[in-house]
């Protein structure tokens, strides 16, 4: 999963960055509200973290202007303003979710993966298909009730294919899971993950479609 931190604090911002990254997400992180913007105009995120206060703006004004234009982008809030009065501000303001500072990182982990989850339409916390279990939050896989070893980008590879079996993913889809701003795309990436995924969870499962990308396949073996 790829997510766009939004909080003005530096030190905040790289614990967020990291603390999410050792969760097993792309993270990039911006620190007001134009930048926000041009992010949102050039990448898709399935999550956000955003902080109320900015230096050149509301947090609110910013989710509002989201949700205005369509945006259904799961967003959870992380902010100093913690009253109930805010909290309910907040998501009436078309929150997914709100969390008060200080907090807990694997509290936040757990709330993205809950917020992402029901904006994909599931109740199930773990994917499931072909004989196959994802875990997200244990960042584990089981195949056929054994537990296979994977690292984090032939994780996030096999989650983007997994949560929707069947359907194409494209090679620029699955790097952009893969890859913040400030990562160096890798020529052949995408092929060496796939490589290495179908011999630990078995060719049948991952269906290369000519010049169109890779999809998990439905009935697999």
């Amino acid at each position: 999963m790829r997510i766009l931190v939004i909080e003005d604090d530096p030190i905040l911002s790289d614990g967020l960055r990291v603390g999410l990254g050792l969760a097993g997400w792309t993270v990039d992180a911006v620190t007001g509200c134009a930048d926000a913007r041009a992010a949102l105009a050039v990448a898709r995120f399935e999550a956000i973290v955003l902080d109320l206060m900015l230096p050149d703006g509301s947090g609110l004004d910013l989710l509002a202007e989201m949700r205005g234009a369509g945006d259904t982008t799961p967003v959870v809030l992380l902010t100093a303003l913690d009253e109930i009065p805010d909290r309910i501000k907040g998501l009436d303001a078309g929150a997914d979710d709100y969390i008060g500072k200080p907090f807990d990182l694997d509290e936040l982990a757990a709330r993205v993966r809950a917020a992402a989850r029901r904006s994909d339409g599931r109740a199930d916390p773990v994917l499931r298909a072909c004989g196959m279990v994802l875990d997200p939050a244990g960042l584990k896989v089981v195949v056929e009730g054994r537990e296979v070893p994977l690292s984090r980008r032939e994780f996030a590879v096999l989650s983007a294919l997994m949560e929707r079996p069947g359907v194409i993913r494209s090679r620029g889809e699955l790097e952009d899971r893969l890859y913040g701003w400030q990562e160096e795309i890798e020529s052949n990436a995408v092929e060496v993950h796939i490589h290495n995924l179908r011999g630990k969870v078995g060719r049948a499962r991952i269906e290369t479609v000519r010049g169109l990308g890779y999809r998990f396949r439905i009935g697999a073996p």
